[in-house]
C-alpha cells in the first residue's frame, strides 16, 4: 500500500467463503464492490479513500511472500476493517495461526484504535488443523472484541455496517490526531507553563487535571481528593498521584513512593467503593522495570500500551497505572482517555473490578486489625 495522501483502508476477510452462506456470492466479490463504493466516496468534493484488498495484490508464487504482503498491508493502512466469519484462513504450517487471524492480531498490536470488526455468522468449524486454527481465532475475537455488534446477515447490512465502521474510525482517529498534534510540542503553551513550575506545584496541577477528567466520566462521584468511578460493573475508588519529572529523578519519584502501602488509611473511601486503584500521572514516561520496582517484586501483571503502563498484583490485589507524558491538560486527559478505552476494549475492566473487590476486603481487614492495637 505504501505511502499515500489518502486515508488507507484495508478490508480483511476470507476470499472464497460465500456470504450469505447459501448464496453464490463470494466474500472476495463483496470486497471488490466495497472497494469501488468506498473509493467513490468524497469529502468536500475530494476523493479521500484508498482501499487495499488481497485481490489487488500482485501475484506471487511463494505463500510466505503472500503472507508478508498481507501483513505489510495491515502495517501500512490507517483503518483495518475485518469481515469475520470465524474462519482463520490458510496457514504456513498446521500449527500456525491463519492469515485472517494474523492480520487481526497484527492490527491490534500496531494500533488497536484503527481496527474495526464486522461480525458475520460463523461458519461451521472445519476438521483437523484448520478447525483448531478457526477455534483459536474465535477465542481471540471473543477475548479482544467484547462487543462484536449484531451479526450482519445480508450484503446490504454488511455494506451499511462497513460504512458505519469506517465513518466512526475516521472521526475517532481524526480527533486523536488533533489531540496528539496539539500537545506534542512541549516547549510552548501550557506544557511550557507546567515545566516552569516547581515539583510541588506541577504535581498539584497534574493531579487536579486527572481528578477533573475522572469526575466528568459518566456515573463518577468525588470523595474529597478521591473519585469513585464505575468500572466493570462495580464502583471503584480511584486515588490520584503524580510524578512531576522523569521517573529517574528520585526527588520526584519519592513524592509518590509506594502509595498502596497506605491503603488501610482510606477506610472512608472503601465504605463507598472497592479498591483502591492508584492512577499515577507521569510528567514523562515509565518503563516496565520501573513499574515492577515500584510494586516491590517482579511477579506481576504488567501491560504496556499507548496510555502508559498498568500493573496488577494477583496476590495482594494491588493495582496501579502510570499515565505517560502528562505534560499539559490535553496530554493528561488523552492518556486517561486511552487508559479507560483500553480497559473497555480489552475487557480488563471486569478483571480490575474483581481484583478491586478482593483488595478492598484485604484492606478492610488490615484496618480493622490496626484499630485493635
Amino acid at each position: 500500500m505504501g505511502s499515500s495522501t489518502k486515508i488507507r483502508v484495508m478490508l480483511s476477510s476470507r476470499c472464497n467463503d460465500l456470504f450469505p452462506e447459501k448464496s453464490s456470492t463470494k466474500l472476495s466479490d463483496i470486497r471488490r464492490n466495497l472497494k469501488k463504493e468506498i473509493e467513490a466516496q468524497k469529502i468536500l468534493g475530494r476523493s479521500v479513500f484508498e482501499v487495499w484488498i488481497n485481490e489487488d495484490a500482485p501475484p506471487v508464487d511463494v505463500t510466505v511472500d503472500s503472507w508478508e504482503a498481507c501483513l505489510q498491508a495491515v502495517r501500512d493502512c490507517d483503518v483495518l476493517i475485518v469481515l469475520s466469519n470465524g474462519n482463520a484462513g490458510w496457514a504456513k504450517t498446521g500449527g500456525d495461526v491463519g492469515i485472517c487471524h494474523a492480520e487481526y492480531a497484527e492490527g491490534l498490536a500496531l494500533a488497536r484504535g484503527k481496527v474495526r470488526v464486522i461480525a458475520l455468522p460463523w461458519v461451521p468449524l472445519a476438521k483437523g488443523d484448520q478447525g483448531a486454527r478457526d477455534q483459536r481465532f474465535r477465542e481471540e475475537l471473543t477475548r479482544q472484541t467484547a462487543f462484536r455488534g449484531g451479526e450482519v446477515s445480508t450484503a446490504d447490512d454488511l455494506k451499511k455496517r462497513v460504512f458505519e465502521a469506517l465513518a466512526d474510525a475516521v472521526v475517532v482517529l481524526t480527533q486523536r490526531g488533533v489531540k496528539s498534534s496539539a500537545s506534542s510540542r512541549f516547549g510552548m503553551g501550557q506544557a511550557l507553563d507546567w515545566t516552569r513550575l516547581d515539583f510541588s506545584a506541577r504535581k498539584r496541577e497534574m493531579e487536579q487535571v486527572v481528578r477533573n477528567a475522572l469526575a466528568s466520566q459518566p456515573g463518577a462521584k468525588t470523595m474529597g481528593d478521591d473519585v469513585v468511578l464505575p468500572l466493570g460493573g462495580k464502583d471503584i475508588g480511584v486515588v490520584v498521584h503524580a510524578i512531576p519529572a522523569a521517573f529517574t529523578v528520585a526527588a520526584a519519584r519519592e513524592m509518590v513512593g509506594r502509595p498502596f502501602l497506605r491503603d488501610h488509611e482510606r477506610t472512608d473511601l472503601l465504605k463507598k467503593a472497592q479498591g483502591p486503584l492508584h492512577l499515577i500521572a507521569c510528567h514523562r514516561g515509565a518503563t516496565e522495570t520501573q513499574a515492577r520496582a515500584l510494586l516491590g517484586f517482579p511477579d506481576a501483571i504488567v501491560v504496556s500500551d499507548l496510555f502508559g503502563i498498568y500493573v496488577a498484583d494477583e496476590v495482594q490485589k494491588v493495582q496501579f497505572a502510570f499515565l505517560a507524558n502528562c505534560r499539559d491538560d490535553a496530554q493528561t486527559r488523552h492518556a486517561l482517555q486511552r487508559f479507560l478505552e483500553w480497559l473497555e476494549q480489552s475487557t480488563e475492566a471486569l478483571r480490575l473490578a474483581a481484583r478491586a473487590q478482593s483488595r478492598a476486603n484485604i484492606v478492610r481487614t488490615i484496618a480493622a486489625e490496626n484499630k485493635k492495637k
